[in-house]
């Protein structure tokens, strides 16, 4: 049977260093607010004057990645690029990592699921490799959050917690018998709590897109209900984990280490502790990172593959919840 195995990876953070401190110019913070409240101590935003847009930062994870796999761009099938903050409205950052990529006609799949772009784009993959339309695709999660950020008091509860970055994964259909690859998944989504983290303007549905009020009133920046976000994913999140394990003939125990989206590392906390995870099973970035929404767990992978925390045929959980309303899980098992 074929199954999706994961070939390389790499990531990609901007140089940029902005420490919780520096958001106190723009807006009515600290270091212990923001730490106390979302885990937060860093994240790494572009330089504002550099016109780097998410397939950048896409680029250069994906050639760390198609390194490790060993891989020329030539030899993928599928491109699929995850993000909420495209380089541009159209055509779809896919499209322009695929170009600087040198490729010409490698097909690219934009999908919008936000935080739980990862989980969605590689069940995604894994439908076109065991259809047999793919066998060797490069997943992107890339975003660039800082350009879109409103750095006023008014967008404080956003603007402190995104960061910018990329993570590439190169996933293959390999025939084998053995138990690997994508275990069990399940996703989700829910419309209705479409407004709790959204951002309105410019939108097809208003005539004009845009106008001097909507920017005036704040409807061109991000809005989040945060209570509500939290009280949505400590309830979740833990149910969808369930739900995976009992389709993978499963328990938490037999899980080597969890991948949670990077959101809020106390939302992170609340799930390990519901869970019973172990600190040593469970990895967190977000301290150093911020939420890179899309990148977020495919940066956390690569980084616990290049320190080594990861035993040898590991299998691993990545479970996550975001705008939409969307969230999911999955098990993964290395060949």
């Amino acid at each position: 049977m074929k199954k999706t195995i994961i070939r390389g990876t790499g990531r990609y953070l901007p140089e940029r260093v902005v420490k919780n401190q520096e958001m106190s110019q723009w807006m009515d913070t600290s270091d212990e607010w923001i730490e106390q409240r979302t885990g937060i101590q860093e994240r790494r935003w572009i330089d504002e004057d550099s016109k780097v847009g998410a397939s950048d930062l896409g680029l250069i994870a994906s050639r760390i990645a198609l390194e490790r796999a060993g891989w020329q761009p030539e030899d993928l099938d599928l491109i699929i690029f995850a993000t909420l903050s495209p380089d541009i409205n159209f055509p779809g950052s896919g499209c322009l990592l695929q170009s600087k990529l040198g490729l010409k006609s490698t097909p690219a799949l934009d999908i919008r699921q936000q935080c739980t772009g990862f989980l969605y784009g590689l069940q995604i993959a894994d439908a076109y490799i065991k259809s047999g339309h793919a066998n060797r695709i490069l997943f992107v999660g890339g975003e660039v959050h800082s350009t879109g950020l409103e750095r006023a008091n008014r967008g404080r509860d956003v603007t402190v917690i995104f960061g910018d970055g990329a993570g590439a994964i190169c996933l293959e259909g390999v025939e084998t018998d053995e138990d690997v690859g994508l275990i069990a998944t399940s996703l989700h989504a829910q419309g209705d709590y479409a407004e709790s983290l959204m951002l309105e303007a410019p939108a097809s549905r208003l005539s004009p897109r845009l106008t001097h009020e909507m920017i005036d009133d704040g409807r061109v920046w991000p809005k989040m209900d945060g209570r509500n976000i939290f009280k949505l994913a400590i309830t979740r999140l833990p149910e969808i984990t369930q739900t995976v394990l009992s389709k993978a003939g499963l328990t938490i125990n037999d899980i080597d280490m969890v991948f949670p989206h990077q959101a809020n590392l106390r939302i992170n906390q609340s799930y390990q502790k519901a869970m019973g995870i172990a600190d040593d099973k469970i990895f967190n970035n977000i301290q150093k990172y911020g939420n890179t929404t899309a990148g977020s767990i495919p940066i956390a992978l690569d980084e616990a593959i290049e320190k080594n925390l990861l035993p040898e045929k590991s299998t691993v959980l990545f479970v996550g919840l975001g705008a939409g309303l969307t969230w999911g899980a999955m098990i993964y098992r290395f060949l």
